[in-house]
């Protein structure tokens, strides 16, 4: 008896297209089964790039979900490259265009039709979290790279935008070499550990000096904002460059909600030059959240722990600043050894003491809940 399309889209109902993250069945992705001789059944699947870099992966997932499901005795998935039409179809499906003006008014960025920051709609659910920090080395990339990937694993849908244009970094933490896919116009992050990373890292080569001003920065970040499907994040890590300048002023403008974590180290070096980058957030009515202490201690082969940077810092800059240390983050060789290979910490050894640390933060994070943002103009007259 032949199988029908139906029942394949059943057994595939389940099944998440990787990067796009929505179910294959949902995006029209699934076509219509060939019930060849001998009882083989071939299931063509749509793509959006051929060939597809992540090929293997995707067959392997639909190929277990089919044979769970038991339709026949042997069975092949066909990926296809998408028609033009096709690519359209799911372009607009998954950001359909919108009323110029309205969205003009509602959105002062991305004026073009069907050009919305997301991040800026009153009823959208994704926190925007800015690691920042007040100078570089204290390991802000590794916090925002570690931190996305502990709130994957506890369900959420994450992003990161690697927003240090100048010392990019985030994708080769995250071991991604492939760059994003294109609908029309439509920029697909790429995806490891569950975490979507957008990055000019994957336009230039490492080697590239980035050589811009200002303006040039604004609009990379309106870019990624509005020319990247994110879907329907919870988080959207930001990874800021160190110290308080263009990039912060852009981020004032284009992501208002944002909440600000600040990074820093135990010595009190470090502790001053962050509280510069908090001031900063205040200054642009931008929430501060917490504060979180890097290279807290370091534990030897003898059970010792060292505080090679001193201690207090953290909780200092928090105390001062009127909001919690929200962790304290051991000093491990590993994370960075992570970093360099691509297979960060919280992946690579999920039950260590700094993983434990990383797991906190995703919690406690996650406590916080979302900040209540208030407009000095909107006053209630009595």
């Amino acid at each position: 008896m032949a199988v029908t399309k139906e029942e394949v889209e059943a057994a595939l109902n389940g099944v998440l297209e990787p990067e796009i993250r929505k179910p294959l069945v949902q995006l029209g992705l699934i076509g219509e089964p060939i019930n060849a001789w001998g009882g083989k059944l071939v299931v063509p699947i749509g793509v959006v790039a051929d060939p597809l870099p992540y090929e293997e992966a995707l067959k392997s997932v639909v190929l277990e979900a089919l044979a769970k499901a038991n339709l026949a005795s042997k069975i092949d998935v066909e990926l296809r490259g998408l028609s033009q039409s096709d690519l359209l179809r799911l372009r607009n499906l998954l950001k359909p265009p919108s009323d110029s003006e309205a969205q003009t008014v509602a959105n002062p960025i991305g004026h073009e039709q069907g050009r919305v920051n997301q991040f800026m709609e009153s009823g959208t659910k994704t926190r925007v979290l800015g690691i920042s920090s007040g100078k570089g080395g204290v390991g802000k990339s590794s916090t925002s790279v570690n931190l996305a990937i502990a709130l994957a694993k506890k369900g959420y849908e994450v992003g990161i935008l690697d927003a240090d244009v100048y010392g990019f970094s985030v994708p080769k933490m995250l071991g991604i070499s492939r760059n994003p896919l294109l609908i029309d116009d439509l920029m697909l992050p790429p995806v490891a550990y569950g975490v979507k990373c957008i990055s000019v890292g994957f336009f230039v080569s490492d080697e590239t000096p980035v050589i811009w001003r200002g303006p040039m920065l604004h609009k990379a970040l309106e870019q990624f904002l509005v020319d990247v499907y994110w879907g329907d994040l919870d988080f959207l890590l930001l990874d800021m460059p160190p110290g308080t300048g263009d990039v912060a002023l852009s981020m004032g403008q284009y992501l208002p909600k944002s909440e600000i974590l600040v990074v820093t180290t135990p010595q009190p070096a470090a502790q001053r030059v962050a509280q510069r980058s908090a001031y900063a957030a205040r200054q642009l009515k931008l929430p501060l959240r917490g504060v979180i202490e890097n290279m807290s201690w370091f534990v030897g082969d003898d059970g010792k722990k060292y505080l090679i940077f001193g201690e207090g810092g953290g909780k200092e800059l928090a105390d001062n600043l009127g909001v919690p240390l929200l962790a304290q983050i051991p000093l491990v060789s590993d994370v960075r050894v992570g970093g360099d290979d691509g297979v960060p910490i919280t992946a690579s050894a999920p039950n260590s003491e700094v993983s434990r640390a990383y797991d906190a933060l995703a919690s406690a994070v996650e406590a916080l809940g979302p900040a209540r943002v208030y407009r000095s103009e909107l006053k209630v007259r009595g």
